[in-house]
């Protein structure tokens, strides 16, 4: 079930959420969130740590596709190198 309800913004840009929200999605301090806007609506969707199975498994199909573009761990340490030298 949606639960409404309204806030507004701190002069440091700060919004707070809702106790009813919060009890509704079950968030706890330091719960993390992308945001996005579109035209008049501003997004915040949760984000979660993947769990360790599913780590695992996104760290397999990498490999994977690294192995099926010919990529050593030469090259992938090539390219973190001179990404970082950008930085």
């Amino acid at each position: 079930m949606s639960v409404l309800a309204t806030t507004k913004m701190s002069s440091r840009g700060q919004v707070v959420i809702p106790e009813t929200v919060r009890s509704e999605m079950g968030l706890q301090a330091g719960a993390r969130f992308v945001v996005t806007s579109k035209g008049d609506a501003v997004m915040l969707k949760k984000v979660s740590p993947p769990s360790a199975e599913e780590f695992a498994a996104l760290h397999r199909r990498l490999r994977q596709k690294a192995r099926a573009a010919g990529l050593t761990r030469k090259d992938i340490a090539k390219t973190i190198a001179k990404v970082r030298r950008r930085s």
